[in-house]
């Protein structure tokens, strides 16, 4: 269970202002986005929902938390927060609706994975942690979609947890992994709390913890006939490959079989090629190679490319680290507010930089299909509405529109999740989310390798974007 007080202070300070000037009940509507495709790509694989799920179920304060809020003092010594505002906290209960895109949906930037409506205090102080469990979540989701890309079908595991950030990112990068196509992982907590198979085979020092390789591999073979798979490369790669066939023989006559073979170290192409010649001369065709060593989408490619005879990649520090890319530029903001009389004020953050230019409203994304393959994303305020053929304006242009005319289906991305507090989402099988992704990502890269998507404001939401923008710089200049 996740605590209310994994957020940063200014959430709380800000949840006492809005207390304080009686502004805490006011409904407001916030949206959970990010601007750039991570890894210089072309889409994101959403995750994270079912850990948000988990986190505003159990969202409380408790006696505990609260005793602790009160020992923070101001730079006057006094009280942070007065006792009034903690027994208010001590009482509150998450009413928020909570609308979200399902996990494994491919997604891209400016579209909210995450919509919040509800009283202001609250959707403020679970700002942070959503934007935590979203942001790595759908980083390392995307990862695992480019690795398992690159493979081409063959099977990728998750070997990351050693060099993961802490116990719970290793737990949360198995968990994401696994949604964005990997086939299994090594971690065995993660497999137990997430329902993840789970795979592995022996280390380095089981090789060097017996006299020589033959003896160890003649040990492990005894303890794990029905799981063996051989690390060949602790002395010499193609010796350790020949010793693994005698291994292999021995296990036939017993019943069993070699299942594979690993590749930690070398030229993993050349090694591969010739470990597979030595398997298949010696008849077992069907023992795969696994190979490992700091692997990713790029390395995995090039492998392909120059042959290699590798049908196991296990990835383990780029994917949970997300290594060349560690942080998702995911944001939360304001896009409305009720006001005093109860009338929506729609809101937006200027910025000198287009790309963080907020999007006003209440919105949703209709995604629109041709012959089964999405064509464009179109976000529209629910207020609004949406015209059938609607036309899409452009985030980067707002000069630049385009009527959609070409599709015969469509579909909106952001699902009920909560209603005032109350559960309402179906609990999905995070093997379902796995299928969503793979045959999302499959579809999209399929048609759109490289090519940007289309991904627009609604028209009139655009037009209202850009009147309040006006409306907002002739503020400022009267102001100065």
């Amino acid at each position: 269970m996740i605590s209310p007080l994994l957020t940063d202070l200014y959430q709380l300070t800000m949840a006492y202002g809005y207390w304080k000037l009686n502004m805490h009940d006011r409904e407001a509507v916030f949206q959970l986005i990010f601007r750039r495709n991570p890894f210089r790509g072309n889409y994101a694989v959403a995750c994270g929902l079912a850990d948000v799920v988990d986190f505003l179920k159990n969202w409380r304060f408790s006696a505990a938390e609260l005793a602790y809020l009160a020992t923070l003092t101001a730079a006057n010594g006094e009280a942070l927060f007065p006792a009034e505002f903690l027994t208010y906290l001590a009482q509150l209960a998450f009413r928020c609706d909570i609308d979200a895109i399902p996990e494994g949906t491919v997604v891209f930037p400016h579209e909210p994975l995450v919509r919040i409506t509800g009283p202001l205090l609250q959707a403020q102080l679970i700002e942070s942690t959503l934007l935590n469990i979203v942001n790595f979540q759908t980083l390392i989701a995307t990862k695992s979609s480019r690795v398992c890309q690159a493979a081409q079908g063959e099977s990728v595991l998750e070997f990351g947890m050693r060099r993961a950030q802490g116990p719970n990112g290793a737990l949360a990068a198995s968990r994401a992994a696994y949604v964005g196509g990997c086939e299994a992982t090594s971690n065995v907590l993660a497999g137990m709390l997430y329902d993840i198979p789970v795979r592995g085979t022996h280390a380095h020092s089981w090789v060097t913890a017996f006299a020589d390789e033959m003896s160890a591999f003649e040990a492990y073979a005894a303890v794990m006939p029905q799981n063996c798979v051989l690390l060949v490369d602790t002395y010499d790669t193609l010796t350790g490959v020949q010793h693994a066939i005698e291994i292999g023989k021995k296990l036939h006559a017993r019943g069993s079989k070699l299942l594979g073979i690993r590749l930690d170290s070398g030229d993993l192409a050349e090694l591969s090629k010739k470990a597979r010649k030595l398997l298949d001369d010696a008849g077992f065709i069907d023992t795969k190679i696994v190979a490992s060593n700091s692997l990713d989408e790029y390395a995995i490619r090039r492998l392909r490319e120059q042959g290699a005879q590798i049908s196991v990649w296990g990835v383990g520090t780029s994917l949970a680290t997300a290594y060349d890319q560690p942080a998702l530029d995911g944001v939360y903001k304001l896009s409305a507010l009720r006001d005093a009389e109860g009338q929506w004020q729609y809101k937006l953050k200027l910025s000198e930089q287009a790309v963080k230019i907020s999007n006003p409203g209440i919105y949703q994304v209709r995604r629109f299909f041709q012959n089964g393959q999405q064509v464009a994303d179109v976000m529209y305020d629910v207020e609004l509405g949406i015209p059938v053929e609607p036309e899409l304006t452009s985030l980067a242009d707002p000069a630049t529109t385009k009527k959609l005319t070409s599709h015969d289906a469509s579909v909106d991305l952001l699902q009920p999740v909560f209603r005032q507090g109350k559960l309402v989402y179906p609990a999905e099988s995070i093997h379902v989310m796995r299928q969503r992704a793979m045959q999302q990502v499959s579809a999209f890269v399929d048609v759109y390798p490289t090519a940007e998507y289309a991904v627009g404001l609604e028209k009139s939401l655009g037009e209202l974007k850009q009147k309040l923008i006006h409306d907002v710089s002739i503020n400022l200049k009267k102001i100065t």
